[in-house]
């Protein structure tokens, strides 16, 4: 793998795989935490309306610019990311490249067009009420960040997001869209310093060798959210329930690797998780339960979400407490936490097996800490974690005075 800075301020990364298919990602340091004075959504909506046009392409030849190569197109919004990114043939990886940097660096944002996208974006807010289980773990989120920038919902609203004007977009993306705020990633079958020396190319075109700003995060404190337990009458069939608090940021070390196995080990994926064992295998009480966990910069969320019937909404609960109070009383054997590090350890090989996964982390990575973890990084940091560690994390993050709680009932 190659990582590199362009004289313009544009990190980028280049790894080398051994398919014939080629990811390219663009990742750009603002997302809704960064709104500031602009309207609330307007991080989302730039990244929806940012194909609508830009100073040498239309909205018509944007949208089959990559699909007449048989590529794919897209981009999504986090609270702290904006990321635009490119599936193609490894060909194609040049234009794919030069086609994300022009929609960052010169979109037009047509006022026809951005009346339209407003439908479009109204209509995806008024769908959340159709999706409990996700309204609900938002909800949780703005509360448990109540008052800090984190605590933004993604989407805005609908009345914020009628509000915004073209001028408004352009503005946002002049002061927020620089190459020092950008990582482009590419993870392909290509020569990985040809690949470096067209980036760098690309960037020179692009930016002209001047631009190097960045913006500027504040990093705001937390502190102690104050700890809620709401209980919102929606009347759906389904009970949906989220239970978690702040736990360790992305850039405390000690802290993430730990949470993050804790997470695996309580709701992972794998059938075999804590939650889904006792709540669905044994008891048939859900269909599913997750531990979600969320790295920000100041802070993290670790949550707990299931959906059930109202009859069982309280053995659920009572589950998951006892799911929680084991890890934090009882401290796991050394043969059962090998046996978790490796089943983590595994399921993260194989997300990183997957080419489009592999370009997005990278991006992340050199976005957050200007390089990109190896596995054998990321293998060593977890398999540090004792039995004290992930005792301590269960402790500290499950504490029973800092825990809250939303239902949908």
């Amino acid at each position: 793998m190659l990582i590199g800075k362009a004289a313009c301020g544009l990190q980028y990364a280049v790894k080398r795989s051994g398919n014939a298919v080629g990811y390219c990602s663009l990742t750009i340091k603002c997302g809704t935490r960064d709104e500031g004075d602009f309207h609330s959504g307007i991080a989302h909506f730039t990244e929806h309306t940012i194909f609508k046009g830009t100073g040498h392409k239309s909205s018509r030849v944007i949208n089959g610019y990559l699909d007449r190569l048989g590529g794919d197109l897209n981009a999504f919004t986090t609270k702290e990311e904006i990321v635009l990114h490119a599936t193609v043939l490894k060909e194609d990886l040049g234009k794919a490249a030069s086609l994300l940097l022009e929609l960052a660096t010169c979109p037009t944002f047509p006022e026809d067009e951005i009346e339209i996208e407003k439908g479009v974006v109204i209509d995806e807010i008024n769908s959340y009420k159709d999706s409990p289980a996700d309204d609900v773990y938002d909800k949780f989120e703005e509360a448990l960040l109540a008052g800090h920038p984190l605590g933004r919902p993604i989407l805005g609203t609908a009345a914020s997001v009628r509000k915004i004007t073209s001028k408004e977009l352009r503005k946002f993306v002049e002061e927020r869209f620089t190459p020092g705020n950008m990582a482009l990633a590419v993870v392909a079958d290509v020569d990985e310093k040809k690949m470096e020396q067209g980036v760098l190319k690309l960037a020179e075109k692009v930016f002209d060798g001047t631009w190097k700003a960045s913006l500027e995060r504040s990093l705001q404190e937390t502190g102690t959210p104050e700890v809620f337990h709401r209980t919102v009458e929606k009347r759906n069939h389904e009970v949906n329930a989220v239970i978690g608090g702040l736990a360790p940021s992305l850039y405390d070390k000690e802290g993430r690797f730990p949470a993050i196995l804790l997470g695996n080990i309580i709701g992972g994926p794998a059938s075999n998780s804590k939650l889904n064992d006792l709540l669905r295998e044994r008891n048939g009480w859900v269909y599913g339960a997750e531990t979600s966990y969320t790295q920000y910069a100041e802070t993290g969320v670790m949550a707990i979400s299931l959906g059930c019937e109202r009859g069982n909404l309280e053995k659920c609960l009572k589950g998951v407490d006892k799911v929680i109070r084991k890890m934090q009383d009882e401290r796991m054997s050394e043969s059962a936490l090998k046996a978790a590090k490796k089943q983590l350890l595994g399921q993260l090989a194989i997300s990183s097996d997957n080419g489009e996964t592999q370009c997005l982390s990278m991006g992340k990575s050199l976005v957050s800490f200007g390089t990109v973890s190896t596995d054998s990084q990321n293998r060593e940091a977890i398999e540090a974690i004792t039995p004290e560690k992930l005792l301590q994390a269960a402790q500290d993050i499950f504490n029973p005075e800092t825990t809250s709680s939303l239902i949908f009932l």
